[in-house]
């Protein structure tokens, strides 16, 4: 898999089924100088996993990979490419962003009784076939089931059963994917701060996933990050680690904890970007207070919101996951800037229902209840990019389209 890609590395990687030393041999596409990493041991506590940086790279450079296992290197190549140095030089290029949440494999042995829950695994060669040049996986990217909680193998064998999926395996190697977590790969069903093994959730995360970062200076427990890739920002949230249910009575219900807010909100006001992607688990925006929406958090909504038009920070874009549902909304602050949350669910999971729940922010023509994934696409100058989002089924076909204001 290809991991976080800047200017200046690229990360990868692998999982081989057994302990392994792996390297990776690689070379600009247009020189015949070959370069190769130090050794990396895969070893079984961490579900034979590793994790190779390429550094010291050319910015928009083409590199052709080579993974070597045990000295005999794979039968496949892999290409990459460094992000692009356009800042003070040109306007920034196009580039597309392919994302979706609720990724459910089935795996009959430990799956519940009954009709399979998964399906439309075909998904991901669509995803792959529309030539992204970025993944995001939106959470529940794996679906922990009751014989794996109890066991940080058990964490390890979802992850690795998932990952093995057949049909997933060119999008995992077609462009760089970032991934935040929700309820189902952090614990149990509407997990929160209570889960006692929070650590195997974390270490499972950093084994399979190969994000910039994990954690912030004031609340490093968590999962969350920021990059920008090209022009845009996206800021990756955890909304699992500090989160206190609201059905609490006598401990305050919050989703990200005050911390992380504070840093979300001074991040983006540092942000130049013209259009910055809050990344996280559930809906923010909808205003329909059921299930884990941040509607059920009204004060946390509500400081989000107001802090929001406050500071007048523009172009900001949630992006969620988790209902089995897809909808966009869009809210216009009393400042007249612009707010949406693009939710995008599920991937392979059996769909759900939720046309008659009360969103009043919900875009009339944008609700899909069918396995689906969006694609972002960016163009235009510097001063004058446009950003638009189309939502499409398995099959690649397109179920709806909107530009963003």
């Amino acid at each position: 898999m290809i991991g976080h890609v800047s200017m200046r590395s690229v990360q990868l990687w692998i999982q081989t089924n057994h302990e392994a030393d792996v390297q990776v041999r690689y070379a600009a596409v247009e020189s015949e100088l070959e370069l190769i990493t130090p050794v990396h041991r895969t070893r079984q506590e961490s579900a034979f996993t590793a994790h190779v940086n390429l550094d010291g790279l050319e910015p928009g450079t083409r590199y052709n990979v080579d993974f070597v296992i045990d000295g005999e290197p794979l039968k496949e190549s892999v290409e990459v490419a460094t992000q692009v140095l356009w800042d003070y030089r040109m306007d920034p290029p196009a580039f597309k962003v392919v994302t979706g949440s609720c990724a459910y494999i089935n795996e009959e042995a430990y799956d519940r009784p009954g009709r399979p829950y998964g399906g439309g695994y075909e998904i991901f060669e669509s995803m792959a076939a529309d030539d992204p040049d970025m993944m995001l996986w939106l959470g529940d990217n794996i679906y922990l089931r009751e014989v794996d909680f109890q066991s940080y193998s058990g964490f390890l064998h979802r992850y690795t059963h998932t990952r093995s999926t057949p049909e997933m395996a060119n999008l995992l190697k077609a462009c760089p994917n970032y991934a935040i977590w929700d309820d189902h790969d952090f614990g149990p069903n509407d997990s929160d701060g209570s889960w006692v093994h929070a650590d195997w959730s974390r270490e499972s995360f950093k084994a399979f996933w190969s994000n910039p970062s994990y954690g912030l200076p004031e609340a490093p427990r968590c999962i969350s990050t920021a990059f920008r890739f090209v022009d845009m920002e996206f800021f990756l949230l955890d909304n699992r680690t500090y989160r206190v249910n609201h059905y609490n009575k006598t401990n305050e219900p919050q989703v990200l904890g005050q911390d992380q807010i504070d840093w979300l909100i001074q991040a983006l006001r540092k942000s130049r970007a013209p259009y910055k992607f809050v990344v996280v688990g559930g809906q923010v925006l909808s205003d329909a207070a059921v299930y884990e929406n941040v509607a059920q958090f009204p004060s946390e909504r509500q400081q989000i919101l107001s802090r929001l038009e406050a500071e007048d920070i523009r172009g900001v874009v949630f992006l969620s996951g988790d209902r089995h549902t897809t909808e966009l909304s869009e809210l216009t602050l009393a400042n007249g800037r612009k707010v949406y949350d693009l939710t995008v669910s599920p991937l392979t999971s059996g769909p759900g229902h939720a046309r008659d729940e009360p969103n009043t922010l919900r875009v009339e023509g944008t609700y899909v209840e069918q396995r689906n994934y969006a694609v972002l696409s960016f163009d235009g100058p510097r001063k004058d990019r446009t950003c638009t989002v189309e939502v499409k089924g398995t099959d690649g076909t397109s179920l709806w389209k909107r530009d963003l204001d």
